[in-house]
């Protein structure tokens, strides 16, 4: 655990670091890296939103012990609760995120008007990620760079691979909460021209068919058009599952952990 981990883009947060059974940071093999928001929820569940955690550091062991896997270390910063609406909603695009309805909708609902995805973005990519290149030994290659969140965490880790194609090579976006009031919408109508290149990138969707997620279903089939329009070939580049009955929490996500663990890392 990196404890208040400090940025000049964002205000400072813990940063926890899972590696792998049998870690050896002198190993010709470079290790994979899997970026995760929400870390306070990933691997601890006494830190957790709702006291159960994501179990991700458990089913890491088990895929690379069964083979389905290639050995993979997660670093998870942690939410700052109050910002992360904010932090976590693509601000994108500015002409829609930057209207006066726009602003006075998210301070209704998040008390800031203003988003800071860009920034937090940033702090992974120009402060979190080269620390994490220089401590461990990790792969630097796109292929090898994994992004992966929950709910507005799978919205932040689209924005990611869209925006920064050469750090990202797959984003994990689980139980995306696509119904955003005024930027929702305007986002999707986005990635026709961000998403990257399907020949080198790959992208996991999935939702479940309750709770908030239940609201799902009508959104994902249109990022699955686009999807397909941009090339993406499902189940080779790209996925999107349903999963009857579950809901919009650490359970389900701790359920199905292992899916989109095996597609982003194997």
């Amino acid at each position: 655990m990196y404890k208040d981990f400090e940025s000049k883009y964002v205000i400072p947060r813990n940063v926890e670091v899972f590696l792998p059974e049998g870690y050896d940071k002198n190993s010709s093999k470079k290790y994979k890296v899997l970026y995760m928001h929400d870390g306070q929820n990933v691997f601890n569940p006494k830190t957790s939103y709702t006291g159960i955690d994501w179990g991700v550091d458990e089913a890491i062991d088990s895929l690379v012990k069964l083979g389905v896997i290639k050995n993979t270390i997660v670093v998870a910063p942690w939410n700052t609760v109050k910002k992360r609406f904010s932090e976590y909603m693509p601000k994108a695009p500015a002409a829609i995120s930057e209207t006066p309805e726009a602003k006075t909708s998210l301070k209704e609902n998040t008390g800031f008007d203003a988003l800071y995805s860009d920034d937090y973005l940033k702090f992974l990519v120009e402060e979190l990620k080269p620390f994490i290149d220089k401590t461990y030994n990790v792969s630097l290659k796109t292929e090898d760079t994994s992004i992966m969140g929950s709910s507005m965490g799978g919205l932040i880790s689209l924005y990611a691979i869209c925006k920064y194609p050469k750090i990202f090579g797959a984003a994990g976006c689980v139980s995306t909460h696509w119904p955003v009031p005024v930027l929702g919408d305007a986002y999707i109508q986005t990635l026709p021209k961000t998403l990257p290149d399907p020949n080198t990138h790959k992208i996991y969707f999935d939702f479940g068919t309750e709770q908030l997620d239940a609201q799902y279903e009508p959104y994902q089939k249109q990022v699955d058009s686009i999807m397909i329009t941009k090339g993406y070939t499902k189940d080779l580049n790209w996925v999107t599952l349903k999963f009857d009955g579950a809901g919009h929490n650490e359970k389900s996500w701790n359920n199905r952990a292992h899916i989109p663990l095996e597609f982003l890392l194997k």
